[in-house]
This record gives C-alpha cells, structure tokens and sequence, in this order.
C-alpha cells in the first residue's frame, strides 16, 4: 500500500494536497464567491435567504462531471457554506432548499461521491491554506479560508482539526507499512514504525490540547456549532429538507447526518489497523454510517487497512516485549485521544446545552446520543491490548 495511491501524503495525511487559495474557478462562479465571501455580512444582516435566493443557478452539472477534481472540491467548500447557512441563518430553517443552491450542491457532491451538504472534508480538510508557502503546515502558519462568521473561535476550532490531520500523515504512511511489515513478520521495523506513531500521537495529542486557547466554549456552542447540523434527527426540520429542483428525492425531505469530527479518518483507520472493534450501539451505528460520508479515497483506505492488517495478530504471536510495547503505546494513545475528545464534548456541548429549554445536551452535530457511548468506545478501545 502507498500513502499516494489514495490522494495522501505523509507530510499532510488527508488534507487535500493544494491549497483552496491556489485554485481558480471558471467565471461563472463569479456571483457564488463574492456571496461566499461576505457570508458574515449576509448572516450578520439576520436575512441571509433573501441575498441567497438570488443567486444565479451557474447550470454546473455538464462541468461537475469533467473538471480537475482540486476546482470541484474547492466549488463543494464555497456552496457547502452556502447551503449551510441558508438553513441554518435565521431563527427558523426553511422546509426548501431553493433550486438555484440543490442543483449545484447536488452536482458536486455525486461527482465526489459525498452527500450534498458540509462534509468534514469541505469544512476543515479542503479549506485550509498556508499564509506563509515557504513555511510548513503548523498552527503558526495556516489559516481558514471560508468561513460563516469569521471569528477567531471559528478559525481555531477548524485550524486545530487541519493540524491534527497534517500530523497524522506520519500515522497513516506507517499503517501502510506495517501492514506489509506485520505480513513479512519483521519485527524490528515493526517496532520502530510503532515507535514513530507514538511520537506522532503526541504532537496530535499536544495540538488537541490547545482547542481552549483560542474557542471559548460557550462561543463554539453558540457562534459555531449552530451552522455545522445537517438535517437528519433535528426536530427543526421535521424529517429533513427538501432539495427543490431534483427530481430523483421526488419532493421528499431528505435526512442527511450533519458535519463532525467524527468523520475524520484518522481513528477509524488506526481501528482497522490495530483491530479494535466495538460492540453495537447507537453510536456504532452512526460512526458506520458516516463512513459513507468522506471522501471515497478515504474510505477506500480503511477499508483496505481492515481487510488486509494482520498486526494484532502478528504482535500477539511473539514474545517480543518491545513489540507488544510499542502495539500497546499506539492503542492507548488512541484511547486517550478519545478521552479528551470526550472532555471537549462534555464542557464544549454537554454543558453548554443543559441550560437551553428544548436542547438535548447528549446530541452531536450529526444528530446522534454520544456522551454515554463515547465513554464506552474509549473503554472498548483500551481493553483491547496484547
């Protein structure tokens, strides 16, 4: 297996591998980037529809199915927080997505083979640029590049996101490794590869720390976090949303699971790697169902990772202790990842939530209980040492 075979990088894992400022868009996006850019302003001004309704439907289906990939994902960002904030911008959602906004979403998102609304991918892996291009990718040097209201806790919550995924390039180039490694059964680089990605979870584990510094819960809970639901179990939008103007939803309302970290694939292939399974729930449920939602290279990973990683199996055949040290290390660190993702979902969302009437403090983005199901995934996953 090789990192590049999948459109990643060891230098930068999943996120994409140009930059969203670097791509141009043919001219008849023109009236689509300026809404796109002064989003905030038209949020701001409490009658986001009324702007957005008039925007031109720029007919992209013939161009979706034929441009670079790098100009349709960049088009998927822009109409994504564009769809985002037409449901989500004023005090009540509308029942319609308007034709001139499902047609080209809809365009985009069958041509990447993702659901036509924000993915993880649009909000955080794709839209990303560096400010200084002689400089790597670190927190320093990176910015966001669309945005709904353009804070600074809406900035750092997603540039935290583009640094963990930059980091765990080292995570996933290794994983490809061992796979072959675990099958040729070499320790010794086994062990070093193992070593590498602790090291690496520590860098990811000190640029998760740093969520605090510059998003203020309670601004996440009510500046962020409010544009990035989708529309499948939201009471607001009674069964889902109507994309008006295609006709394959025959007028029906569709439930798409809203934007979330959960659709990084940074855990799920250390899952697959490791061979750390978990027991049905409701959370499980969700996770395997988000899978659909990243890119298709992504989850062409995972996929080959779980169907072809023999490790636990070659780990726990040895009497190597350095081995079963270094399979150990990357468990935990997995687990521990999970339990500081559990401490941000507590003071992020849970605590956040419980003061507001009608607001379920136990549901994510994605429209699922997690709180207790998060503690018992990061259980699973830490009993599951050789």
């Amino acid at each position: 297996m090789e990192l590049s075979d999948y459109g990643m990088s060891r230098e930068r894992g999943y996120l994409s591998h140009y930059e969203i400022d670097e791509i141009a868009l043919p001219d008849q996006f023109a009236p689509i980037l300026r809404a796109a850019a002064r989003l905030s302003a038209l949020l701001t001004s409490g009658r986001v529809r009324h702007f957005l309704d008039k925007l031109p439907d720029p007919q992209i289906t013939d161009w979706a199915t034929t441009a670079p990939e790098e100009e349709v994902r960049t088009a998927m960002v822009h109409y994504s927080f564009l769809v985002q904030a037409y449901v989500w911008g004023e005090a009540q959602p509308p029942a319609h997505l308007p034709a001139n906004l499902s047609r080209p979403m809809c365009a985009l998102a069958d041509r990447l083979g993702q659901a036509p609304l924000l993915p993880y991918s649009g909000y955080v892996l794709d839209n990303w640029y560096r400010l200084d291009k002689s400089e790597p990718v670190s927190l320093d040097n990176i910015g966001m590049y669309q945005n709904f209201l353009c804070g600074e806790d809406e900035n750092w919550f997603v540039l935290v996101h583009v640094a963990i995924e930059a980091e765990a390039g080292v995570l996933l180039d290794n994983a490809a490794r061992l796979v072959a490694v675990a099958r040729d059964r070499n320790e010794a680089e086994a062990t070093r590869l193992l070593r590498e990605m602790d090291a690496a979870w520590e860098r990811i584990y000190a640029h998760f720390a740093r969520m605090p510094e510059r998003c203020d819960p309670y601004m996440y809970f009510h500046r962020v976090r409010p544009y990035i639901h989708g529309w499948a179990n939201n009471p607001a939008l009674d069964g889902g949303l109507i994309y008006e103007g295609m006709d394959r939803y025959e007028g029906k309302p569709q439930a798409f699971r809203g934007q979330t970290g959960s659709q990084s694939s940074i855990v799920p292939a250390m899952d697959a790697l490791f061979q750390v399974g978990h027991s049905d729930d409701p959370l499980k449920s969700f996770l395997d169902e988000l899978h659909h939602y990243r890119p298709v290279q992504h989850r062409r990973f995972i996929e080959d990772i779980a169907a072809q990683s023999t490790l636990r199996d070659f780990v726990s055949s040895t009497d190597n202790a350095e081995l079963k040290g270094g399979f150990n290390a990357c468990v935990e660190q997995a687990a521990r990842f999970r339990t500081r993702h559990l401490e941000y979902a507590a003071s992020y969302i849970n605590k956040q939530a419980g003061s507001i009437a009608g607001n379920d403090p136990d549901v994510g983005t994605g429209g699922t209980p997690f709180m207790k199901y998060l503690k018992k995934h990061r259980d699973e996953n830490r009993a599951q040492l050789v």
